[in-house]
């Protein structure tokens, strides 16, 4: 069922989204201080493509490097990020076959808010960590 439904979500929004997150890490390559802020946008781009049967869980190693990049995250771009989640994820919850889809929208909104210091894992072993 993984599979059908990841197939549907790549055709509907899943290419979608990951091409706007990998055009994102793109531009926040450009500046060397947006390295990291663009690794993450990659990583969520992908977990965009191909969301079911995937998880995230929060990285032990994680320090205050990602508290502070967090933030800045936060401010400039995860709000609206998580906006738009929220509001795609409202959208295709109103029809019935959408419903997988919203709440696969709705699991992007805790990794567009805070994105670092987490790592994104398949469902069948949730806590396997670095």
């Amino acid at each position: 069922m993984r599979t059908v439904l990841n197939v549907i979500w790549l055709v509907l929004c899943g290419l979608w989204l990951c091409l706007a997150y990998f055009l994102a890490g793109i531009v926040l390559f450009i500046t060397i201080i947006g390295i990291p802020f663009g690794i993450a946008a990659f990583r969520i781009g992908l977990y965009a493509l191909w969301p079911f049967g995937y998880t995230t869980v929060e990285r032990r190693d994680a320090g205050a490097g990602s508290v502070i990049g967090n933030v800045l995250w936060l401010i400039l771009a995860g709000w609206w990020l998580a906006l738009s989640h929220i509001v795609t994820g409202v959208a295709l919850c109103l029809t019935i076959i959408g419903i997988p889809f919203g709440i696969a929208n709705f699991k992007l909104i805790p990794l567009s808010l805070l994105p670092l210091g987490k790592e994104i894992v398949p469902t069948d072993r949730p806590f396997a960590t670095r």
